[in-house]
């Protein structure tokens, strides 16, 4: 069900500070991780269940650069091994706890669930984080119960913004006719595509004339397991029929996505939108926070209702049309390298 040998997403870096009690919980790809900060800033993961009796090291506390387990007193260290039992000097062999490689980059932390020895920080998905000074970068999160295979066939196709999306980013039917560009990359798919001579996005058509026209760009990168990175940008309507806008660019943006299937039912969604600073405004890169937060819960009801109907009901057919070639695509990248993980075995490296 889920690639092992892949970067992650465990949420945003802000998310872990140095107290004492700042311990995050996660489930990724259908196993319970536990992650703490360092005394000298790095990041632990390790599996969220002390070797004992599978107590939930989340509900543990921070000592030094370890976590102690708050059921019987066992203490790990950041490489899982136990280093006190109280009430016991010997301390077995096996008494530890799986680790997992870990890597923070552009305000996001990453861990790699499959075997370490393959654990590529290259592989991670390029982005542009709050941190960078270049950007105006705001942050969010939210959860939706639905199977992550739904989140890339909705992000793949994007000609639901003219229907889901109709109150905040729609306004326009052109999504549903647009010749998108696919290319197939090493672990994806980039698509591109311009909308031309359209209104303003609904959330932002208040700040315009009416009649007021624009060329909207995008520029996807989707990636394993389920990583969208979109350049978007706005320029006034020009007469270019093909390539570039020839209008003025008034909106540059990114929007930087990672999707972390928590199981099969759920994922945990960590999301930004922001302006470059040489197209931002007083407020500008706020409404955009504004209209993605808006538009993910529309995502979301629609999302989680499909999800309940597929589970309900395994024995309907679905009919694909024009707007599944994306999706389509993407979701046979992750059967290739799901096959090609089912044909070795990923080995499951405890400390010791």
């Amino acid at each position: 069900m889920f690639v092992k040998n892949c970067w992650y997403c465990a949420g945003w870096d802000y998310e872990l500070s140095q107290g004492k009690h700042a311990i995050l919980a996660r489930r990724i790809a259908d196993e319970p991780i536990v992650l703490y900060r360092k005394p000298d800033g790095g990041v632990v993961a390790m599996e969220d269940r002390c070797c004992h009796r599978q107590a939930a090291l989340h509900l543990g506390q921070k000592e030094g650069d370890s976590i102690r387990c708050m059921y019987h007193g066992m203490k790990f260290g950041p490489d899982g091994k136990c280093t006190e039992i109280p009430g016991q000097d010997h301390i077995p062999e096996k008494a530890c706890v799986r680790t997992y490689p870990v890597v923070e980059k552009d305000n996001w932390i990453w861990v790699w669930m499959g075997d370490p020895a393959k654990a590529d920080p290259s592989l991670i998905c390029f982005s542009v984080g709050p941190g960078d000074k270049n950007w105006n970068i705001k942050t969010s999160q939210v959860r939706v119960n639905a199977n992550y295979r739904l989140e890339i066939a909705n992000l793949m196709d994007l000609s639901h913004l003219t229907w889901v999306h109709r109150n905040t980013f729609g306004g326009t039917d052109a999504y549903t006719r647009n010749k998108i560009k696919h290319v197939m990359t090493p672990r994806g798919v980039r698509s591109t595509f311009w909308v031309r001579g359209v209104p303003a996005p609904v959330f932002a058509q208040h700040m315009f004339p009416p009649g007021a026209l624009f060329d909207l760009s995008f520029d996807v990168d989707m990636t394993l397991p389920c990583n969208f990175i979109l350049h978007f940008q706005v320029w006034t309507a020009g007469t270019a029929t093909d390539g570039p806008s020839d209008g003025q660019l008034v909106l540059d943006s990114y929007s930087c996505q990672a999707i972390t299937p928590r199981d099969a039912d759920s994922v945990d969604y960590y999301y930004s939108w922001g302006s470059s600073v040489a197209t931002d405004g007083p407020g500008m890169s706020d409404m955009l926070y504004e209209a993605i937060n808006a538009a993910f819960l529309e995502d979301r009801e629609m999302l989680e209702a499909q999800h309940q109907n597929i589970k309900e009901r395994t024995d309907r057919k679905m009919v694909d049309i024009v707007h599944d070639a994306g999706p389509g695509k993407m979701l046979w990248v992750l059967e290739k390298f799901l096959k090609e993980e089912a044909s070795t075995q990923i080995p499951i490296v405890q400390a010791a």
